[in-house]
């Protein structure tokens, strides 16, 4: 159930929703506002969707890139039930908007037994888990039978079993399977290091490698009486790049829902991809640098970087309106113009002479995150371009 939308510029209209709170205003930027762009998020999403289900494989969004319920309603419009989140707050929060079927791709937090008994007893609950003592502890505690993925490392080295490790593997399948409160369900992995990648090769090159390593731990575990093991698969990059995904049977992408330079970078996406901007006022100019300063810093776009092909280090890319309306949106990225630095409140833009000469104190000037995930987790809010609606995230 969605609201109406009021046409009230001007004043302030707020509308109840049965999960969510929307307000409906005139977009006069004041303050860092990040922008959404619903049209780019609905195409991001169908294509994605599409892809899955012509590989034939389960779609699992994870929904930790734009954490809304206000947007988890464009992938029901796509037929997605299942859902993936990165933490048990994030599981509640969108339990209660009505998601039933969630997986936690966090390794199990053995202090939250509570919470996850709770949502048990109400949801489809998938757990990850990569040690024997987790193992033994949910035998020990659980309330509820729960799914369960083996947490596998195929290269990122961040959490996981080595893929190498097949007897670590085998026991933790033997202690599962021992378990009546444990539904052994497959291996996991998110291949990080695609993020890294230098190109599309690339990240053809290891989804290829991630592959062929999972499917050698399935094999073996074929051998040790384990016959019906899942792979599932979760990096934006493969799963933007490779045409078919049919030898998983599960992917949970979640940056592709809004993109990002990065994206753009490793060739996951085009610029006209990216779904979210972050509009920032013009506070001052400094033209023995070519350098405005925006207020915009790190507690709002974040403080990750990334290099351009020529090694520049940049904290996001810079755009224009497409008009003086903010609602009209943000043209292409400005050339040889980027985020040169960002401290807590400040950031400051490096612009070619062109753009320093139209720009004046007290415009708005649109920033491209380098990682939309920690923008839209630092700003709590999307300002919807065309409705002017104000849309909160989570809040637990």
């Amino acid at each position: 159930m969605r609201g109406s939308i009021l046409n009230c510029p001007g004043r302030l209209t707020i509308l109840l929703l049965p999960v969510y709170i929307v307000y409906i205003m005139e977009i006069n930027i004041t303050k860092p506002t990040l922008l959404l762009n619903s049209e780019r998020v609905k195409r991001n999403i169908k294509r994605m969707a599409d892809k899955a289900l012509i590989s034939g494989v389960n779609f699992r969004p994870h929904f930790k890139t734009h954490q809304s319920v206000y947007i988890a309603e464009f992938f029901k419009e796509e037929s997605v039930s299942s859902i993936t989140v990165s933490s048990l707050d994030m599981a509640v929060y969108f339990s209660r908007a009505g998601w039933k079927d969630i997986s936690v791709a966090f390794p199990v937090n053995i202090k939250e037994i509570e919470t996850i008994n709770r949502l048990a007893g109400s949801a489809n609950l998938h757990l990850l888990v990569e040690s024997e003592e987790t193992v033994s502890f949910l035998s020990n505690n659980l309330l509820f039978t729960v799914n369960i993925w083996i947490k596998i490392d195929v290269g990122s080295k961040r959490t996981g079993i080595d893929c190498r490790d097949f007897t670590a593997v085998k026991e933790l399948a033997r202690q599962i399977s021992s378990s009546d409160k444990l539904r052994l369900m497959g291996l996991l992995t998110h291949a990080g290091h695609s993020y890294k990648a230098a190109g599309k090769e690339e990240v053809k090159n290891i989804y290829r490698d991630m592959v062929n390593k999972l499917y050698d731990l399935k094999d073996k575990l074929r051998d040790e009486g384990y016959d019906d093991i899942m792979l599932s698969v979760g990096d934006t990059p493969t799963c933007s790049l490779v045409a078919d995904l049919s030898e998983v049977d599960e992917i949970r992408p979640g940056n592709f829902v809004f993109y990002d330079v990065t994206q753009v970078l490793i060739g996951s996406c085009t610029e006209e991809d990216i779904a979210v901007a972050l509009a920032c006022p013009v506070v001052a100019k400094h033209r023995d640098r070519m350098e405005i300063v925006v207020y915009g810093g790190a507690v709002h776009v974040s403080k990750d970087s990334v290099r351009l092909k020529d090694g520049t280090l940049i904290y996001g890319l810079t755009a224009f309106g497409n008009s003086s309306r903010v609602e009209d949106g943000w043209g292409r990225a400005l050339k040889n113009s980027y985020v040169k630095s960002v401290s807590q409140e400040h950031g400051v833009i490096k612009l070619d002479k062109e753009y320093f000469d139209r720009i004046k104190i007290g415009d708005v000037i649109y920033i491209l995150p380098v990682h939309s995930c920690l923008t839209a987790n630092l700003m709590r809010s999307y300002t919807i371009l065309n409705s002017g609606q104000v849309v909160d995230i989570r809040n637990v």
